[in-house]
């Protein structure tokens, strides 16, 4: 006779359904308006100097109004996760899909300050649900571990939006001018609307929804709270240093600073984004091979502050270009320095995964909202706060603050969320 114990060692391990080829193929499409998002928000990085002089403002200034659509896209990051809570994944894709397409061709129309920061705020607010859709999905139809995997596919997609905006956008700038690029970005959005229509199931959440007010409320709350707050305070500069970088810094740097060609500023900045790309994907294979995750988050992000002040100080006249007795570092220096830190600095599937691991199941989905508000929050003030340190300093002065911010928010991280720390998690 088979004892209790015995029998027990023969219990079959749980083991993860199959992803349905219908579902990968609504994630993956719904992602492909975080691409669209990306492209959108980095579009002035390749074409910041035309821009400035056709809408007849200093490239200080373009980069003051962009931060419109950083400002506009946190803003809305609330009501977003609730409304993704209340209606089907599908309607509120479409309803920004069709704001994507509106707020392109007012860009691509735009004639002066006020009606580029019209467009900027409206791409902002359209864009907001983008990763939260194809999250949302995911995380709703997928165990714990198949989420873990597919958040860092969704993210490393969505960031093949940069490549869009480097090499292929500064063609498209050289050959028909920046106004066709959002042209181009809406085009894409109708027919990537076109194909959520058809694709996207369209069931609604079960339940009663709670009140507005309250649901709201209480994502800030939770947001504030002792087992959350020292993530969203890193959240706050993770993906900021990524997107104000590579959407607005990199390609003036590579331009004036260091003389490239608008092609040639693309080609490096398509090598920074091919690193934004494998670095959400390499953090999941990091976070199963090492463990230990708030620690490896203090390392990455620290490293890549000290790099992004290596860059700084390669500048012409600072001490690292005069210390190898050079008027400037070279730019393979620039670019491998770039391709590190887009490694270092796209590990938000790690925060995710942190956010994941101290909130209760019930709160996950306002704790992630949370996280995003803080991520697009912090990107819109990091941006703002750049854009007189260049005009009254320069850019080396740019990537030093960012490097500051970094390393400050990192080591608050690292205090908050110390087993200590977390007692009382949400």
């Amino acid at each position: 006779m088979t004892s209790a114990a015995d029998s027990s060692a023969f219990k079959p391990v749980a083991i993860d359904p199959p992803v349905s080829v219908a579902l990968v193929a609504a994630m993956l499409i719904l992602t492909c308006g975080h691409v669209l998002s990306n492209m959108l928000r980095t579009t002035p990085a390749v074409a910041i100097d035309l821009m400035s002089a056709d809408l007849g403002v200093t490239p200080q200034t373009l980069a003051a109004l962009t931060s419109a659509y950083h400002f506009f896209f946190a803003l809305l990051q609330i009501p977003v996760g609730v409304a993704l809570d209340r209606y089907s994944i599908r309607t509120v894709s479409l309803v920004l899909f069709a704001g994507t397409v509106c707020g392109a061709a007012i860009a691509a129309l735009s004639t002066g300050p006020l009606s580029f920061f019209v467009s900027q705020a409206t791409i902002g607010m359209a864009t907001s649900g983008m990763l939260m859709c194809p999250m949302t999905l995911a995380a709703k139809r997928l165990t714990p571990a198949q989420f873990g995997l597919w958040s860092g596919i969704i993210l490393s997609f969505g960031n093949a939006g940069l490549l869009l905006s480097a090499s292929p956008l500064a063609y498209v700038v050289e050959h028909w001018g920046w106004r066709a690029g959002f042209w181009i970005a809406a085009a894409a959005a109708i027919v990537v609307a076109m194909l959520i229509a058809v694709i996207v199931p369209s069931s609604r959440p079960e339940g009663q929804p709670r009140a507005l007010l309250g649901e709201m409320v209480s994502v800030l709350q939770l947001g504030v709270s002792r087992a959350v707050r020292g993530i969203v305070i890193l959240a706050f500069v993770s993906l900021a240093v990524q997107l104000v970088l590579r959407g607005l810094w990199a390609g003036p740097w590579l331009m004036n600073v260091k003389g490239l060609s608008r092609i040639e500023a693309g080609n490096v900045l398509a090598l920074f984004t091919v690193a934004l790309v494998i670095g959400p994907t390499l953090s999941g294979l990091l976070d199963r091979k090492l463990g230990h995750r708030r620690v490896l988050l203090l390392a990455v992000h620290l490293c890549a502050a000290a790099l992004l002040l290596m860059m700084a100080l390669g500048a012409p006249g600072y001490p690292l270009a005069t210390l190898f007795g050079l008027p400037v570092m070279p730019v393979a220096v620039d670019t491998g320095l770039l391709v590190v830190i887009g490694l270092l600095v796209a590990m938000q599937p790690l925060v995710y995964a942190m956010i994941r691991q101290v909130v209760a199941a019930e709160n996950i989905g306002k704790a992630l909202s949370a996280a995003n508000l803080s991520f697009f929050l912090g990107t819109a003030v990091m941006q703002s706060a750049t854009s007189p340190i260049a005009a009254a300093w320069g850019l080396p002065a740019v990537l030093i603050s960012m490097a500051v911010f970094l390393t400050v928010c990192t080591l608050i991280f690292f205090v908050l969320t110390r087993p200590a720390a977390q007692r009382g998690a949400a």
